[in-house]
């Protein structure tokens, strides 16, 4: 089972990110995190990199029912979803597989919320 779902899509980085956003505010998701890992990595390293961000993708109700469940689920929340710019000048959106993520978790109430929270972060992709 692979730990993400892509899409490349056919427009720029920021706009691609507020579309982004835009759909994981119509599947309930709010954004908690922005991570610019290429300026991040410029101001830590001096190093060059693609345009990289990292969103922290967050469904409350989901969420609240998970940490319900799951005491210790917090450590692999948020969901992340990567926007970035690949070696040809696209833009590929990259989300978590929350299955996959839990699956180390034994938990039948937690793997339910994640098959949800699986379909709503395709949705997200398949919209893009």
């Amino acid at each position: 089972m692979s730990y993400y779902f892509n899409k490349t899509v056919e427009q720029n980085f920021e706009d691609t990110i507020e579309k982004v956003t835009e759909e994981l505010k119509k599947e309930g998701f709010g954004v908690l995190t922005e991570i610019d890992v290429k300026a991040t990595l410029k101001k830590k390293l001096d190093v060059d990199f693609r345009k990289y961000q990292i969103l922290g993708a967050c469904n409350p109700s989901f969420a609240h029912k998970a940490l319900l469940s799951e005491s210790k689920v917090g450590t692999m929340l948020p969901c992340n979803v990567v926007v970035q710019e690949n070696d040809e000048g696209k833009v590929e959106v990259s989300a978590v597989d929350p299955l996959a993520s839990m699956q180390a978790i034994e938990n039948s109430d937690l793997e339910n919320i994640a098959t949800e929270i699986r379909a709503k972060l395709q949705t997200v992709i398949n919209n893009l």
